[in-house]
């Protein structure tokens, strides 16, 4: 049962916070470690892998450091976001590399190959393998020697549909085999389909945690913001404000239009077509103003 402690760690680059006193624990089983981009995801797997010591805090797999610790690297396998590899060498000869590096050989590489599905292009040369590809290869690399702990940094990017239903395929069997797996990604749909547990992270911070049901629960519950323009926005204004479902209702003459703010998004849906219809007010446009990755997950961090 190998297991990530992560205990009140930051890491800043100069002014720069990247990680901010976060806390968690990654066990056995497949954990997705969710936020947007530049929240500080890659900065947290390098400091979990031992490529980055913590400015304060404590990272420990089974109670020992990993920084500077040569004896947990036999226990890690990662998959790093970076484009940068060795172009030169054939896919075979990149894994057999880090094989070698383990103490391993060719009989491993060329497993750890057959698992990704890689055989078909191990003797062609990195520089012509397209993203997808390469993806496969790095993970063929952290496969080699078998570790407990697997951690991959937005392994599904540039990967085809059937390329990323083996990977999740293969990321769910060693779950399953009580390997400690994470991942991390920015798509919420993502980690869903793979996850049983998740992590997310926003600007440095740790912002939730818990099974993916829980995590949207969290994002449907958060108050939703509308830009809403009607053929008579006072009245529609009128109309809303008394509604519990709606915490605020300001005009914008610039957009001409409302922003309203709804804490009960059920109830708002269903709200504003009745009132509309029972006023005869003509609906001209109903959009979300708060939709992107980073308002949800800000809100998360709030919460």
């Amino acid at each position: 049962m190998t297991t990530i402690e992560i205990d009140h760690t930051s890491r800043w680059f100069g002014n720069v916070v990247a990680v901010n006193d976060v806390s968690m624990t990654v066990g056995p089983g497949v954990t997705g470690l969710l936020g947007p981009n530049g929240a500080g995801k890659s900065t947290l797997i390098n400091m979990m892998a031992g490529f980055l010591a913590p400015s304060t805090g404590t990272v420990t797999l089974d109670g020992q450091a990993i920084w500077r610790n040569e004896a947990v690297y036999r226990e890690i396998g990662i998959v790093p976001e970076r484009e940068a590899m060795y172009d030169f060498l054939t896919g075979y000869e990149f894994v057999v590399a880090n094989a070698e590096l383990q103490g391993l050989g060719e009989a491993e590489a060329q497993r750890a190959l057959a698992t990704v599905e890689m055989e078909y292009a191990q003797d062609r040369k990195i520089s012509t393998y397209s993203k997808g590809m390469r993806q496969r290869v790095k993970m063929a690399s952290a496969l080699v020697h078998e570790p407990s702990v697997l951690l991959l940094d937005e392994p599904f990017n540039g990967m085809d549909p059937r390329q990323r239903m083996q990977l999740m395929e293969l990321l769910r069997q060693m779950g399953e085999q009580g390997r400690t797996v994470l991942f991390s990604s920015h798509i919420l749909e993502e980690v869903e389909q793979l996850a049983s547990h998740i992590e997310v992270i926003v600007a440095g911070r740790h912002a939730a945690s818990g099974d993916f049901r829980k995590i949207r629960r969290l994002m449907t519950d958060r108050p939703h913001r509308y830009l809403v323009r009607s053929s008579d926005d006072r009245a529609l204004a009128a109309a809303l404000i008394a509604d519990p479902s709606t915490a605020g209702i300001e005009v914008d003459p610039g957009e001409q239009a409302l922003r309203i703010q709804a804490v009960d998004f059920g109830r708002f849906t269903e709200l504003l077509p009745k009132v509309a219809r029972e006023h005869g007010i003509r609906l001209l446009t109903v959009s979300p103003s708060d939709e992107s990755l980073e308002s949800v997950f800000s809100y998360l961090v709030a919460a």
